[in-house]
C-alpha cells in the first residue's frame, strides 16, 4: 500500500487563520492578489496549526496507552530526538535536541512514546525553560519511576535573525528529579548522552 501523508484540519478554524494571515500580508504592504501569495494565506494556516496541534493532544494519554509492568530498574536514555517549537516571544522557530532518560519503578513506557511526549510540548508556543520542564513533569507524574532527566539543547532564530544576531549561539535546559538529583546518577546520565556508543 502507498504511503499517504494526511493532515485533518478544522475548516472553521483554518478559515479563520488563513483570514488573519491574509490581512497581515496585507498590513506589511504585500499584494494578496499576486499569483506568488494567492494560496500563502491557507498554507500559512494549515502550517501553524500543524506546529501548534500540541495544544489539541494529551501527553499523559500518550504514555498511559503504552505503559506496561516490568521488574527492570536500571536507566533508560532516549537521547538525540529532534525537537522544533515556536517561541512564544516572537513566534519564531527554536530547534535542537532532547535527551530524556528514567529509572523504571514497576513499569517501562513503549519507547516510541518518549519522543511523543517531547513533540506534544515543542508543538505550542514555548519558552524552552518551559518545554523541558514540562517533559520531565509530565513522565515523572505518569510513569512515578524512581527518576527523570531532561536536557535540552537548541539554536533559537529569534536570537540569530533578529536582536542580537548570533549565528552560533545554542542554549540548554535541564530537568533532574528523584535519583537524578544524586551528583553521580546525574553524572551518569550527562556521560552518556555526550559519548557515542557506535
Amino acid at each position: 500500500m502507498p504511503y499517504r501523508y494526511l493532515e485533518e484540519y478544522n475548516i472553521e478554524i483554518t478559515q479563520e487563520v488563513r483570514n488573519s494571515y491574509e490581512r497581515i500580508l496585507g498590513e506589511i504592504g504585500e499584494d494578496t492578489g499576486r499569483e506568488g501569495l494567492l494560496k500563502t494565506p491557507e498554507r500559512a494556516a494549515k502550517a501553524m496549526l500543524f506546529l501548534t496541534q500540541g495544544y489539541r493532544q494529551d501527553a499523559v494519554e500518550i504514555l498511559k496507552g503504552a505503559m506496561f509492568t516490568e521488574s527492570y530498574s536500571e536507566m533508560v536514555i532516549i537521547k538525540d530526538i529532534e525537537v522544533y517549537s515556536l517561541c512564544e516571544h516572537h513566534m519564531l522557530p527554536f530547534f535542537g535536541k532532547a535527551h530524556v532518560a528514567y529509572i523504571p519503578d514497576g513499569h517501562i513506557v513503549g519507547l516510541s512514546k518518549i519522543p511523543r511526549v517531547v513533540d506534544v510540548f515543542a508543538r505550542r508556543l514555548q519558552v524552552q525553560e518551559r518545554l523541558t520542564d514540562d517533559i520531565v513533569e509530565c513522565i515523572n507524574q505518569t510513569l512515578k519511576p524512581k527518576g527523570v532527566a531532561v536536557v535540552i539543547e537548541a539554536a533559537h532564530m529569534c536570537m540569530m535573525m533578529r536582536g542580537v544576531q548570533k549565528q552560533n549561539s545554542v542554549t540548554t535546559t535541564s530537568g533532574f528529579r528523584g535519583q537524578f538529583e544524586k551528583i553521580e546518577t546525574r553524572n551518569e546520565f550527562l556521560k552518556l548522552i555526550s559519548s557515542d556508543l557506535s
